[in-house]
Protein backbone atom coordinates (compact mmCIF):
# COMPACT_ATOMS: atom_id res chain seq x y z
CA UNK A 1 0.00 0.00 0.00
CA UNK A 2 1.35 3.46 -1.27
CA UNK A 3 2.10 5.77 0.91
CA UNK A 4 -0.87 8.34 -0.36
CA UNK A 5 -3.62 5.51 -0.32
CA UNK A 6 -2.25 5.36 3.69
CA UNK A 7 -3.15 9.25 4.06
CA UNK A 8 -6.19 8.92 2.43
CA UNK A 9 -7.08 6.18 4.71
CA UNK A 10 -5.87 7.83 7.93
CA UNK A 11 -7.70 11.45 6.70
CA UNK A 12 -10.93 10.14 5.90
CA UNK A 13 -10.94 7.68 8.89
CA UNK A 14 -9.92 10.63 11.31
CA UNK A 15 -12.90 12.75 9.66
CA UNK A 16 -15.61 9.67 10.17
CA UNK A 17 -14.44 10.20 14.12
CA UNK A 18 -14.40 13.47 14.38
CA UNK A 19 -17.88 13.53 12.56
CA UNK A 20 -19.18 11.16 15.12
CA UNK A 21 -18.16 13.38 17.97
CA UNK A 22 -19.83 16.42 16.86
CA UNK A 23 -22.69 14.51 16.39
CA UNK A 24 -22.50 13.54 19.96
CA UNK A 25 -21.38 17.10 21.04
CA UNK A 26 -24.64 18.57 19.13
CA UNK A 27 -27.06 15.54 19.90
CA UNK A 28 -28.92 17.45 23.04
CA UNK A 29 -29.76 20.08 20.85
CA UNK A 30 -30.23 18.46 17.58
CA UNK A 31 -34.12 19.47 18.11
CA UNK A 32 -34.01 22.88 18.39
CA UNK A 33 -31.13 23.51 16.06
CA UNK A 34 -32.93 21.78 13.20
CA UNK A 35 -36.16 23.58 13.76
CA UNK A 36 -34.20 26.86 13.69
CA UNK A 37 -32.84 25.47 10.20
CA UNK A 38 -36.03 24.66 9.30
CA UNK A 39 -37.83 28.19 9.92
CA UNK A 40 -34.72 29.83 8.39
CA UNK A 41 -35.58 27.85 5.15
CA UNK A 42 -39.25 28.74 5.52
CA UNK A 43 -38.68 32.45 6.50
CA UNK A 44 -36.48 32.74 3.40
CA UNK A 45 -38.42 34.49 1.06
CA UNK A 46 -39.55 36.96 3.53
CA UNK A 47 -35.63 38.10 4.29
CA UNK A 48 -35.66 38.75 0.53
CA UNK A 49 -38.41 41.04 0.37
CA UNK A 50 -37.37 43.09 3.82
CA UNK A 51 -34.01 43.39 2.26
CA UNK A 52 -35.24 45.06 -0.46
CA UNK A 53 -36.73 48.27 2.01
CA UNK A 54 -33.92 48.01 4.53
CA UNK A 55 -30.87 47.24 2.48
CA UNK A 56 -28.70 45.61 5.46
CA UNK A 57 -28.91 41.81 5.53
CA UNK A 58 -28.53 41.93 9.40
CA UNK A 59 -30.88 44.28 10.61
CA UNK A 60 -33.27 42.47 7.92
CA UNK A 61 -32.60 39.12 9.55
CA UNK A 62 -32.85 40.41 13.23
CA UNK A 63 -36.14 42.36 12.12
CA UNK A 64 -37.75 38.91 11.13
CA UNK A 65 -36.04 37.12 14.29
CA UNK A 66 -37.52 39.76 16.53
CA UNK A 67 -41.17 39.04 14.80
CA UNK A 68 -40.91 35.07 14.96
CA UNK A 69 -39.87 35.55 18.25
CA UNK A 70 -42.72 37.36 19.70
CA UNK A 71 -44.93 35.61 17.82
CA UNK A 72 -43.89 32.63 19.68
CA UNK A 73 -43.48 34.41 23.11
CA UNK A 74 -46.70 36.06 23.14
CA UNK A 75 -48.92 33.76 22.48
CA UNK A 76 -47.14 30.82 24.72
CA UNK A 77 -47.25 33.60 27.38
CA UNK A 78 -51.15 34.13 27.20
CA UNK A 79 -52.00 30.52 26.34
CA UNK A 80 -50.00 29.26 29.90
CA UNK A 81 -52.14 32.32 31.53
CA UNK A 82 -55.22 31.30 30.22
CA UNK A 83 -54.28 27.17 31.15
CA UNK A 84 -53.44 28.36 35.15
CA UNK A 85 -56.63 30.50 35.37
CA UNK A 86 -58.64 27.28 34.60
CA UNK A 87 -56.85 25.17 36.51
CA UNK A 88 -57.33 27.32 39.63
CA UNK A 89 -61.01 27.35 38.77
CA UNK A 90 -61.47 23.75 38.02
CA UNK A 91 -62.32 22.34 41.78
CA UNK A 92 -64.75 25.69 42.33
CA UNK A 93 -66.26 24.97 39.33
CA UNK A 94 -67.01 21.38 40.21
CA UNK A 95 -68.08 22.58 43.74
CA UNK A 96 -70.61 24.95 42.46
CA UNK A 97 -71.91 22.30 40.31
CA UNK A 98 -72.72 19.61 43.17
CA UNK A 99 -73.45 22.54 45.23
CA UNK A 100 -75.45 24.05 42.39
CA UNK A 101 -77.58 20.78 41.68
CA UNK A 102 -75.80 20.23 38.05
CA UNK A 103 -75.07 17.05 38.87
CA UNK A 104 -78.89 16.07 39.78
CA UNK A 105 -79.39 17.30 36.53
CA UNK A 106 -77.23 14.97 34.99
CA UNK A 107 -78.34 11.96 37.08
CA UNK A 108 -82.11 13.16 35.82
CA UNK A 109 -80.83 12.95 31.81
CA UNK A 110 -78.93 9.39 32.84
CA UNK A 111 -81.66 7.94 34.33
CA UNK A 112 -84.02 9.06 31.67
CA UNK A 113 -82.32 7.48 28.77
CA UNK A 114 -81.45 4.07 28.02
CA UNK A 115 -78.01 3.63 29.05
CA UNK A 116 -78.11 5.93 32.05
CA UNK A 117 -80.89 3.97 33.17
CA UNK A 118 -78.88 0.36 32.61
CA UNK A 119 -75.80 1.75 34.61
CA UNK A 120 -77.99 2.92 37.29
CA UNK A 121 -79.40 -0.92 37.44
CA UNK A 122 -76.17 -2.59 37.32
CA UNK A 123 -74.74 0.27 39.98
CA UNK A 124 -77.73 -0.80 42.15
CA UNK A 125 -77.29 -4.48 42.00
CA UNK A 126 -73.83 -4.04 43.29
CA UNK A 127 -74.89 -1.45 46.45
CA UNK A 128 -74.18 1.69 44.75
CA UNK A 129 -76.78 4.42 44.02
CA UNK A 130 -76.09 6.84 41.44
CA UNK A 131 -77.42 9.77 43.02
CA UNK A 132 -74.77 9.73 45.39
CA UNK A 133 -72.16 8.28 43.46
CA UNK A 134 -72.14 11.15 40.68
CA UNK A 135 -71.11 14.11 43.08
CA UNK A 136 -68.40 12.13 45.18
CA UNK A 137 -67.09 11.08 41.78
CA UNK A 138 -66.96 14.41 40.44
CA UNK A 139 -65.51 16.43 43.40
CA UNK A 140 -62.84 13.17 43.74
CA UNK A 141 -62.00 14.05 39.96
CA UNK A 142 -61.78 17.50 40.02
CA UNK A 143 -59.90 16.81 43.36
CA UNK A 144 -57.24 14.23 41.62
CA UNK A 145 -57.30 17.17 38.69
CA UNK A 146 -56.14 20.04 41.45
CA UNK A 147 -54.14 17.64 43.57
CA UNK A 148 -51.91 16.37 40.37
CA UNK A 149 -51.40 20.19 39.34
CA UNK A 150 -49.64 20.87 42.22
CA UNK A 151 -47.53 18.24 42.85
CA UNK A 152 -46.05 18.60 38.78
CA UNK A 153 -45.56 22.49 39.28
CA UNK A 154 -41.48 21.62 39.90
CA UNK A 155 -41.81 19.48 36.88
CA UNK A 156 -43.56 21.33 34.84
CA UNK A 157 -41.67 24.66 36.22
CA UNK A 158 -38.60 22.61 34.60
CA UNK A 159 -40.08 21.68 31.29
CA UNK A 160 -40.85 25.75 31.12
CA UNK A 161 -37.01 26.21 31.61
CA UNK A 162 -36.58 23.63 29.26
CA UNK A 163 -38.82 25.19 26.49
CA UNK A 164 -36.80 28.23 26.74
CA UNK A 165 -33.50 27.15 26.25
CA UNK A 166 -34.75 24.86 23.41
CA UNK A 167 -36.47 27.62 22.04
CA UNK A 168 -33.14 30.65 22.15
CA UNK A 169 -30.79 27.86 20.88
CA UNK A 170 -33.56 27.29 17.89
CA UNK A 171 -33.96 31.09 17.68
CA UNK A 172 -30.21 31.78 17.41
CA UNK A 173 -29.44 29.02 14.75
CA UNK A 174 -32.90 30.70 13.23
CA UNK A 175 -30.80 33.81 13.12
CA UNK A 176 -27.45 33.07 11.74
CA UNK A 177 -28.89 30.29 9.32
CA UNK A 178 -31.05 33.16 7.99
CA UNK A 179 -28.50 35.23 7.25
CA UNK A 180 -25.96 33.35 6.51
CA UNK A 181 -27.51 30.12 4.92
CA UNK A 182 -26.92 31.25 1.50
CA UNK A 183 -23.00 31.06 2.49
CA UNK A 184 -23.50 27.71 4.00
CA UNK A 185 -26.38 26.24 1.32
CA UNK A 186 -22.96 27.04 -1.79
CA UNK A 187 -19.93 25.39 0.45
CA UNK A 188 -22.32 22.38 1.05
CA UNK A 189 -23.01 22.12 -2.78
CA UNK A 190 -19.24 22.55 -3.06
CA UNK A 191 -18.16 19.65 -0.90
CA UNK A 192 -20.61 17.09 -2.93
CA UNK A 193 -18.55 15.58 -5.32
CA UNK A 194 -21.19 15.20 -8.47
CA UNK A 195 -21.59 16.71 -11.71
CA UNK A 196 -23.32 20.09 -11.50
CA UNK A 197 -25.98 19.10 -13.65
CA UNK A 198 -26.87 16.23 -10.59
CA UNK A 199 -26.05 19.14 -7.91
CA UNK A 200 -28.57 21.05 -8.92
CA UNK A 201 -30.88 18.11 -9.43
CA UNK A 202 -30.66 16.98 -5.82
CA UNK A 203 -30.52 20.03 -3.91
CA UNK A 204 -33.33 21.84 -5.61
CA UNK A 205 -35.30 18.42 -5.21
CA UNK A 206 -34.74 18.53 -1.44
CA UNK A 207 -35.21 22.50 -1.57
CA UNK A 208 -39.11 21.93 -3.07
CA UNK A 209 -39.50 19.23 -1.21
CA UNK A 210 -39.52 20.72 1.91
CA UNK A 211 -41.09 24.13 0.56
CA UNK A 212 -44.18 22.03 -0.73
CA UNK A 213 -44.30 20.31 2.89
CA UNK A 214 -44.02 23.06 4.94
CA UNK A 215 -46.34 24.80 2.70
CA UNK A 216 -49.08 21.69 3.48
CA UNK A 217 -49.05 21.99 6.79
CA UNK A 218 -49.09 25.13 7.95
CA UNK A 219 -52.18 25.88 5.10
CA UNK A 220 -53.67 22.64 6.86
CA UNK A 221 -53.42 23.97 10.05
CA UNK A 222 -54.29 27.30 9.68
CA UNK A 223 -57.26 25.91 7.82
CA UNK A 224 -58.26 23.45 10.24
CA UNK A 225 -57.79 26.36 13.42
CA UNK A 226 -60.27 28.96 11.49
CA UNK A 227 -62.83 26.23 10.23
CA UNK A 228 -63.03 24.76 13.56
CA UNK A 229 -63.00 28.01 15.21
CA UNK A 230 -65.76 29.40 13.37
CA UNK A 231 -68.24 26.15 14.02
CA UNK A 232 -67.21 26.80 18.05
CA UNK A 233 -68.58 30.36 17.44
CA UNK A 234 -71.39 28.96 15.52
CA UNK A 235 -72.71 26.60 17.57
CA UNK A 236 -71.89 28.88 21.49
CA UNK A 237 -68.12 27.54 22.81
CA UNK A 238 -66.71 29.65 25.03
CA UNK A 239 -63.37 30.91 24.44
CA UNK A 240 -63.79 29.77 21.04
CA UNK A 241 -60.87 31.85 19.42
CA UNK A 242 -58.43 30.06 22.37
CA UNK A 243 -59.18 26.67 21.29
CA UNK A 244 -59.15 28.14 17.17
CA UNK A 245 -55.66 28.67 18.19
CA UNK A 246 -55.38 25.43 19.96
CA UNK A 247 -56.64 23.70 17.26
CA UNK A 248 -54.48 25.50 14.72
CA UNK A 249 -51.25 24.18 17.08
CA UNK A 250 -52.43 21.02 17.31
CA UNK A 251 -53.30 20.45 13.64
CA UNK A 252 -48.99 20.82 13.60
CA UNK A 253 -48.79 17.26 16.14
CA UNK A 254 -48.61 14.22 14.57
CA UNK A 255 -50.41 12.76 17.06
CA UNK A 256 -54.28 13.38 18.20
CA UNK A 257 -54.58 16.46 16.04
CA UNK A 258 -56.67 18.63 16.38
CA UNK A 259 -59.41 15.92 18.31
CA UNK A 260 -57.54 17.04 21.47
CA UNK A 261 -58.93 20.01 21.45
CA UNK A 262 -62.53 19.95 19.39
CA UNK A 263 -63.47 16.59 20.89
CA UNK A 264 -63.20 18.04 24.55
CA UNK A 265 -65.36 21.13 23.47
CA UNK A 266 -67.67 18.83 22.09
CA UNK A 267 -68.54 16.94 25.14
CA UNK A 268 -68.37 20.50 27.43
CA UNK A 269 -71.02 21.85 25.03
CA UNK A 270 -73.07 18.53 25.15
CA UNK A 271 -73.30 18.70 28.65
CA UNK A 272 -73.55 22.71 29.12
CA UNK A 273 -76.09 23.48 26.00
CA UNK A 274 -77.38 19.87 24.72
CA UNK A 275 -76.58 17.52 22.47
CA UNK A 276 -78.12 18.67 19.25
CA UNK A 277 -75.50 21.24 19.57
CA UNK A 278 -72.70 19.07 20.12
CA UNK A 279 -73.52 16.90 17.43
CA UNK A 280 -74.12 20.08 15.21
CA UNK A 281 -70.41 20.51 16.23
CA UNK A 282 -69.21 17.06 15.61
CA UNK A 283 -70.40 17.22 12.13
CA UNK A 284 -69.09 21.06 10.99
CA UNK A 285 -66.03 19.45 12.12
CA UNK A 286 -65.77 16.21 10.42
CA UNK A 287 -66.89 17.57 7.08
CA UNK A 288 -64.38 20.39 7.64
CA UNK A 289 -61.57 17.81 8.50
CA UNK A 290 -62.14 15.23 6.27
CA UNK A 291 -61.98 18.01 3.10
CA UNK A 292 -58.84 19.67 4.42
CA UNK A 293 -56.58 16.38 5.44
CA UNK A 294 -57.79 14.26 2.19
CA UNK A 295 -57.88 16.87 -0.63
CA UNK A 296 -56.37 20.38 0.21
CA UNK A 297 -53.15 18.85 2.17
CA UNK A 298 -52.23 16.05 0.10
CA UNK A 299 -52.75 18.70 -3.19
CA UNK A 300 -50.54 21.86 -1.39
CA UNK A 301 -47.85 18.40 -0.21
CA UNK A 302 -47.68 17.02 -3.53
CA UNK A 303 -47.16 20.01 -5.65
CA UNK A 304 -43.48 20.74 -6.33
CA UNK A 305 -42.14 16.90 -4.56
CA UNK A 306 -42.88 15.08 -7.88
CA UNK A 307 -43.56 12.52 -5.45
CA UNK A 308 -46.36 9.70 -5.89
CA UNK A 309 -49.01 10.03 -2.98
CA UNK A 310 -48.17 6.49 -1.93
CA UNK A 311 -44.73 7.40 -1.64
CA UNK A 312 -45.65 10.86 0.36
CA UNK A 313 -47.79 8.84 2.78
CA UNK A 314 -45.08 6.53 3.69
CA UNK A 315 -42.43 9.00 4.20
CA UNK A 316 -44.81 10.85 6.27
CA UNK A 317 -45.39 7.82 7.99
CA UNK A 318 -42.22 6.32 8.59
CA UNK A 319 -40.49 9.88 9.44
CA UNK A 320 -42.90 10.16 12.26
CA UNK A 321 -41.80 6.59 13.17
CA UNK A 322 -38.20 7.28 13.05
CA UNK A 323 -37.87 10.75 14.18
CA UNK A 324 -40.64 12.14 15.76
CA UNK A 325 -42.12 15.35 15.08
CA UNK A 326 -39.24 16.30 12.58
CA UNK A 327 -39.88 13.79 10.53
CA UNK A 328 -42.92 15.70 9.31
CA UNK A 329 -40.30 17.27 6.87
CA UNK A 330 -36.90 14.50 7.18
CA UNK A 331 -39.46 11.51 5.75
CA UNK A 332 -40.56 13.05 2.11
CA UNK A 333 -37.01 15.01 2.19
CA UNK A 334 -35.16 11.58 2.66
CA UNK A 335 -37.62 9.97 -0.35
CA UNK A 336 -37.04 12.54 -2.82
CA UNK A 337 -33.17 12.98 -2.52
CA UNK A 338 -33.28 8.81 -2.74
CA UNK A 339 -35.28 9.31 -5.74
CA UNK A 340 -33.13 11.67 -7.14
CA UNK A 341 -30.13 10.10 -6.33
CA UNK A 342 -31.89 7.07 -7.95
CA UNK A 343 -31.83 9.28 -11.43
CA UNK A 344 -28.07 9.79 -10.76
CA UNK A 345 -27.54 6.06 -10.77
CA UNK A 346 -29.64 5.92 -13.83
CA UNK A 347 -28.03 8.79 -15.81
CA UNK A 348 -23.96 8.20 -14.49
CA UNK A 349 -23.37 3.85 -14.23
CA UNK A 350 -26.39 2.77 -16.42
CA UNK A 351 -25.42 3.79 -19.51
CA UNK A 352 -27.96 5.77 -20.10
CA UNK A 353 -27.25 9.04 -19.46
CA UNK A 354 -28.13 10.50 -23.12
CA UNK A 355 -31.32 8.74 -22.86
CA UNK A 356 -32.47 10.67 -19.42
CA UNK A 357 -31.07 13.71 -20.64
Amino acid sequence: MDRERIVQLFFFGFLAVMAYELYELLLPFLTPLVWGILLAFMAHPALIEVEKYVKRRSLSTAIISIVVGLGVILPAIWASGRLVVEAQTLYTQATELVNGGGVAKLHDWAVHTDLGAWVSKKMGERGYKLDEELPKLTLQAAQMTSNFVARNATQAAKNILSFIIDFGIALLAFFYMLRDGDYYYRGLRDLTPLHEDDKKAIFDTLRTTLSSVMRGLMLSAVLQGVTIGVGMLIFGVPYWLFLAIASAAAGLMPIGGTALVWIPATLYLGLASGWSAAVGLVIWCSIALAVIDNFIKPLAMKHGTGLPTIALFLGILGGLEAYGPLGLFLGPAIMSVFASLLLVYRKEYSGNRKEAA
